[in-house]
């Protein structure tokens, strides 16, 4: 297939799938997801997308029936589905069950979504340009949560000053993007924001720590704020789809290039690992 959707146990191309009006992601956005990329038809670092996933439902108490196991073999059985070479974006979401429009929740099992479409990660060497923006989200952004109104608006603003992700902050410090994580190299110390209730705990984010870790460089998990970012020796935008990419401009404003040697090596040890974990047969 081309794309596929998957709902419950039905599956088809996305374009004929359908869900009931009284599943509660309809009217509530009540639901968590996770998201990753396959290739050779392997999904990507899944055992951690996984647990991420299930903490998610857990901080808000939605009750998912399959394993974690058997979350996977779905995942893995419907990547297999996908026609040609298996690259894809990979995208799943728990909402809390379906009934009737009511706030309070009761005895409801979670439905099961999956969408997988045709795509590849991004290439390394593009350069990207950002804005800045005032977080006004909730206060629990470390659950990955259906909820992405503000990240939908401000991305919006992103895109019509013609840059590519935008940043937020809260009251100067930096927390992280609309779909990425956001962190500084300065001094040959990666330095990125503590993984508390203002962000969420970004997997290619900790891939990048332990990289650095395995490398000889030094990691400071801490707070900064968008004057440090702009001051920074480089800018890094880090998700599953784009590992480790450099930011050259911020606000109009030119940021980074003076630790490209660094960069790069993390890059290319981000991409080795890639690669190999997906040419696993």
């Amino acid at each position: 297939m081309q794309t596929l959707g998957y709902y419950n146990g039905k599956f088809g191309e996305l374009s004929e799938m359908s869900v009931p009006m009284c599943d509660r992601a309809c009217y509530f956005g009540d639901g968590v997801y996770d998201a990753t990329y396959s290739r050779n038809h392997i999904i990507w670092d899944l055992d951690k997308h996984i647990d991420r996933f299930y903490n998610s439902a857990a901080l808000l108490r939605i009750e998912i029936s399959q394993s974690k196991q058997e979350m996977k073999d779905i995942l893995n059985d419907m990547v297999s589905k996908m026609d040609g070479d298996g690259n894809c974006f990979v995208y799943w979401q728990a909402t809390r069950g379906t009934g009737p429009r009511n706030h309070k929740f009761s005895g409801m099992k979670a439905n099961i979504w999956i969408m997988l479409t045709p795509s590849e990660i991004q290439p390394l060497d593009k350069t990207l340009k950002l804005i800045t923006v005032e977080d006004t989200r909730f206060l629990h952004c470390n659950i990955k949560t259906l909820n992405l109104i503000p990240s939908v608006m401000a991305a919006q603003k992103a895109d019509e000053a013609g840059c590519d992700e935008v940043i937020f902050h809260r009251h100067g410090r930096v927390t992280e993007c609309a779909h990425s994580n956001i962190s500084i190299i300065k001094d040959g110390i990666f330095v990125t924001a503590p993984t508390d209730h203002m962000i969420l705990p970004g997997i290619a984010r900790a891939n990048i720590i332990a990289k650095c870790k395995e490398l000889g460089y030094g990691v400071d998990e801490t707070e900064y704020t968008v004057d440090d970012l702009m001051n920074a020796d480089e800018v890094i935008l880090s998700s599953s789809g784009s590992l480790a990419m450099r930011v050259t401009e911020v606000d109009g404003k030119p940021v980074g290039g003076k630790a490209g040697a660094m960069l790069k090596e993390l890059q290319d040890a981000l991409l080795a690992d890639f690669l190999a974990y997906t040419d696993k047969k």
